[in-house]
C-alpha cells in the first residue's frame, strides 16, 4: 500500500450504518500539558427532559480537543445554572479560568428554548456577577438540532478563550470496510458529524470508493468509485443524495480536489498516457491539462487563494511535493526532507502543507513551513497515511493502524495533541475533513 503507485488505486472499504449512535469515538490520547482549566456545569433543566445532554456534549468537545481540562457533573459539587447561582470564590479555588452555565425549558412540542452563557471566573464577584459574562445566547431549537447547537457553543468557547474559530461543527468523510466471511467485501462513503456521531452512508457498494473531497461550501461531496469495472468521478449532493459522473475517461480518472470557489475539478487521468493533472470547469466541461509528462503526477490540492495546485510527482526519482502555478504551468518542488513525501493538504491560511512522510521505511504526517521552509512531524508511528487539515489549521486528520486495524487519528498542527477515533467494527480510512458549515 505504500509503494507509489498504490497512491493512484487506494482501494479502501466501508461498513454500513444509517443508525444515530457513533461508529467513531474520539479517544484523547494526548492533551496539552498546562490545558486551560474549565468548567462546565450541567445545563438545568424545566419541563420535558432534552432528548440531549448539551453539558455533557460541551464538555466532551473541548476535552479532547487536548486544549481544555474540564470540571464537569463528576468533577463539581456547585451545579449553578444563572449568574445569581455562581459561587465564584468555589470555582476560582478549583483554578479554572472560565465557566459555562444553562438552561433547557421546554416550550412546545419538541421545542426547547436553551440558554447559555460563558463568564470569567477571575472576573466574578459575588454581588455583580453580570461583569463576568463574556458570552450571551438564547436560542430555541428543536429536539434534533440539540446536539448541533451544543457544538456551536463549543466553537463559541473555543474562540473565545482561545481566538481560534471551532471545528466542533465541522463533519467528517471517510471510507469504511467490512469484510464478510464467505461474502463480498462492503464498501460505503460515509459523513460523520466531527466527534463521529451522526453517521450517514453516501454510497454503498461492492466496489472500491475512494478519495472523497469537500466542496468549498460543504453541500457537495466529489469521489471516485469503481462501480462497473471502472474508475469513474462523481459529484453527490449531500442534502438530496442526487448524483452524477464528472469524469469517465479511459483508464485514471483520479484525485478530486475542488477550487476554492468551486467552480473546478483538479483530477488526474491517464487518457493520454501516463497519469498527469487536469483541471474541469464543471460549468462548461472544458477540460486543461495542468501537466503533461511521463512522470506520474497525482493527488492535486489547490492553495487557498487557487493560485497555485501542490501535487505528488516522482519527476525527481521518487514521490516528492511540487508546486503548480495555474497561470503559467511553471513547477517547482516544495519538499525535501525525507526520501517519499506525499498527499498534500493546504493549511487555511496558505502557509504551510501537511504531508505523509517518510524517513528510513516509517511513514509519519509532518507540516512543511512554505515561508521559511522549515519541516516537523506531528505523528510518531510506522502506519500512518492521507492527512487531511482541519478548516482552522488547528488539526490534522490522517488514517493510521492501531492494534491491527485502520483507524482514523487526529494530530494539532504543533503535534501537541494526539486524538484516535477507532470504529466500533470493520476499517476505517481515506479521511477528508469539511470546511466550515456555516
Amino acid at each position: 500500500m505504500r509503494k507509489f503507485s498504490a497512491i493512484l488505486f487506494l482501494f479502501v472499504s466501508l461498513i454500513f450504518s444509517n443508525c444515530a449512535f457513533a461508529l467513531l469515538s474520539l479517544e484523547l490520547t494526548r492533551g496539552v500539558a498546562g490545558a486551560i482549566p474549565i468548567a462546565i456545569s450541567p445545563f438545568a433543566t424545566e419541563g420535558s427532559n432534552p432528548p440531549e445532554d448539551i453539558s455533557a456534549i460541551i464538555s466532551n468537545d473541548l476535552q479532547n480537543s487536548g486544549r481544555f481540562k474540564v470540571y464537569g457533573r463528576n468533577s463539581l459539587s456547585s451545579f449553578p445554572s444563572s449568574v445569581h447561582d455562581v459561587q465564584f470564590d468555589y470555582f476560582r479555588n478549583l483554578g479554572v479560568d472560565n465557566l459555562a452555565i444553562g438552561q433547557i425549558r421546554s416550550v412546545g412540542y419538541d421545542r426547547y428554548e436553551v440558554t447559555f452563557q460563558l463568564l470569567d471566573v477571575i472576573k466574578g464577584k459575588a454581588d455583580a456577577g453580570q461583569q463576568a459574562v463574556v458570552v450571551s445566547k438564547k436560542i430555541e431549537v428543536s429536539g434534533a438540532q440539540l446536539r448541533p447547537l451544543a457544538h456551536h457553543i463549543s466553537d463559541m468557547i473555543y474562540q473565545q478563550v482561545l481566538g481560534v474559530r471551532g471545528v466542533f461543527s465541522t463533519r467528517l468523510a471517510y471510507i469504511l470496510v467490512q469484510r464478510v466471511p464467505n461474502g463480498p467485501t462492503r464498501y460505503v462513503l460515509e459523513v460523520s458529524d466531527q466527534d463521529g456521531y451522526n453517521p450517514r452512508p453516501l454510497l454503498t457498494s461492492k466496489d472500491p470508493i475512494m478519495s472523497p473531497a469537500w466542496s468549498p461550501n460543504g453541500r457537495q461531496i466529489a469521489y471516485v468509485s469503481f462501480e462497473n469495472q471502472r474508475a469513474s468521478i462523481y459529484i453527490e449532493e449531500l442534502a438530496t443524495g442526487a448524483r452524477h459522473i464528472v469524469s469517465q475517461f479511459r483508464g485514471i480518472n483520479g484525485a478530486p480536489a475542488w477550487s476554492p470557489d468551486g467552480r473546478k475539478l483538479a483530477v488526474v487521468l491517464s487518457k493520454d498516457g501516463s497519469p498527469n493533472i487536469y483541471v474541469l470547469d464543471l460549468a462548461t466541461r472544458q477540460l486543461s491539462p495542468m501537466t503533461h509528462d511521463w512522470s506520474i503526477n497525482t493527488e492535486p490540492t489547490w492553495s487557498p487563494n487557487g493560485r497555485t495546485i501542490a501535487f505528488t510527482s516522482n519527476r525527481g526519482g521518487g514521490p516528492q511535493i511540487y508546486q503548480l502555478n495555474v497561470a503559467t504551468r511553471a513547477v517547482s518542488r516544495l519538499s525535501y526532507d525525507g526520501d517519499y513525501n506525499a498527499r498534500a493538504s493546504y493549511t487555511g491560511d496558505g502557509n504551510h502543507l501537511a504531508m505523509l512522510h517518510r524517513e528510513n521505511g516509517v511513514f509519519n504526517v509532518g507540516l512543511l513551513d512554505l515561508n521559511g521552509g522549515s519541516f516537523h512531524l506531528l505523528t510518531n508511528g510506522a502506519d500512518n497515511e492521507s492527512p487531511s487539515i482541519a478548516p482552522n489549521g488547528s488539526m490534522v486528520l490522517y488514517g493510521t493502524n492501531y492494534s491491527g486495524r485502520n483507524v482514523l487519528g487526529m494530530a494539532s498542527s504543533d503535534g501537541r495533541v494526539q486524538i484516535r477515533l477507532p470504529a466500533r467494527s470493520g476499517d476505517v480510512q481515506d479521511p477528508a475533513w469539511s470546511p466550515f458549515l456555516s
